[in-house]
């Protein structure tokens, strides 16, 4: 073993394994009609599975935060490594709703172990600058599903449309990340060189500041991660390559995270909250209310700039203000956060099917629509259905930014206290 810490490595080894993550997002996002098609699934059906993912991740940062200092950090690493390979292979052989319901839960543990690990190994090597490297870190997960939706996009034009190969892509850098973490010495977390006790921890994860963060990254999350899983499906019809739609969302992220870090750096993360939840409410409207391709990528835009900081900084805040939550706190509130995804998914699946059916032309039959050949009528009528049910939705998810309007409002005033 490499007996020197070496933060550059550990740090980049961090970004390959968040891109995994990420990819697992992004293709599962462009999987959605595919699944629902070729194991005549519902929505809501295709929801659950999805959701499944980020039920796993709870799972994994509930148990993998308090595990951190008690096992190590390298070997929640490891679990994160061999669960994303079974997850992978397994997804790959899925025949029905089970098995990909059971390969979608090993990728989300795998998910989950990785940002267990990972957020605290980084706040534990640049104890300074916080908030902005985890918004460099986070900076990879969109990046991560800007490179897995232009895989699908180039896979469907060169005609593997079968989604199994864009699975097997995901095999690569998680072989990659596994190599680099490989034999490397980890660091002691953060809240065991301040000198922090379990008890001191787990006292800071009932404070009232605490509490109420959490309650808002269920908001925040479920903002961000519960839409760009959905937005592909939700507005199909807008363009020929729906999946595009991800990627342009994604990389306004992933650009914003990367060179925003001295705008993070030097401003309050009370207003960054603020602000971006203004961003996010007035771009899901909008999309909802936006007709054409061009007024919709427009207006993604602005969506992507207001969802772009809100998990980092999230997790800055907690670590900077209630610093002795150690490792347990950024796992609840990672945790936390894919339980608010978790819940979206079906929901969204659900509000997707029902603004679907609401939009059928009286005396149409939705099954028949359904399952009509390409290019007829009732083919197009379907697609207007599902064009007018997405937008419909997005609406819908506007009413969760609109609230962490009133709740960050309340953050920058500290009309909560920490206890």
């Amino acid at each position: 073993m490499d007996t020197a810490i070496r933060k550059t490595q550990l740090f980049n080894a961090s970004c390959v394994a968040l891109v995994v993550t990420a990819l697992a997002f992004a293709t599962r996002g462009s999987f959605v009609e595919a699944w629902a098609g070729e194991f005549n699934l519902t929505h809501a059906q295709v929801g659950w599975i999805v959701g499944t993912a980020f039920w796993g991740f709870t799972l994994a940062m509930v148990f993998g935060g308090p595990l951190v200092d008690i096992i190590g950090l390298g070997r929640i690493i490891a679990i994160a490594f061999f669960c994303h390979v079974i997850g992978i292979v397994l997804t790959i052989m899925a025949t029905g709703f089970w098995t990909l319901f059971i390969s979608t839960l090993f990728i989300g543990i795998a998910n989950g172990s990785v940002e267990a690990a990972c957020n605290p190994l980084i706040t534990s090597l640049y104890t300074d600058e916080k908030t902005r490297r985890l918004n460099r870190f986070h900076a990879w997960f969109p990046t991560g599903i800007v490179i897995g939706g232009l895989v699908v996009y180039l896979f469907n034009n060169i005609g593997l449309n079968d989604w199994r190969w864009a699975m097997a892509v995901m095999l690569l850098p998680t072989f990659v990340y596994g190599f680099m973490f490989l034999n490397k010495k980890f660091p002691e977390t953060e809240r065991v060189t301040a000198g922090f006790s379990y008890k001191d921890m787990l006292k800071s994860c009932y404070s009232p500041l605490f509490l109420f963060m959490a309650f808002c990254m269920i908001l925040t999350a479920s903002t961000e991660l519960g839409t760009n899983q959905w937005i592909a499906a939700l507005l199909a019809n807008v363009s020929d390559n729906p999946i595009l739609l991800l990627v342009w969302i994604s990389g306004i992220m992933a650009l914003a995270r990367q060179f925003g870090g001295t705008f993070v750096h030097n401003t309050r993360p009370t207003i960054i909250l603020l602000f971006s939840s203004i961003l996010a409410f007035i771009g899901a409207l909008l999309m909802g209310y936006a007709q054409g391709a061009v007024l919709v990528f427009a207006s993604a835009g602005i969506f992507a700039l207001g969802i772009a900081f809100f998990w980092p900084t999230m997790l800055g805040f907690v670590s900077e203000n209630i610093p002795e939550s150690g490792a347990l706190g950024l796992a609840i509130m990672g945790g936390i956060g894919f339980l608010g995804g978790a819940i979206a998914q079906p929901v969204l699946g659900a509000i997707f099917d029902a603004q679907t059916a609401a939009s059928i032309p009286a005396g149409q039959v939705l099954d028949i629509l359904k399952a009509a050949a390409p290019g007829t009528q009732e083919a197009l009528t379907y697609a207007q259905a599902q064009l007018a049910g997405g937008a419909n939705t997005l609406k819908f998810v506007s009413i969760v930014p609109a609230l962490l309007i009133i709740f960050f409002t309340i953050l920058y005033f500290r009309k909560i206290k920490k206890a």
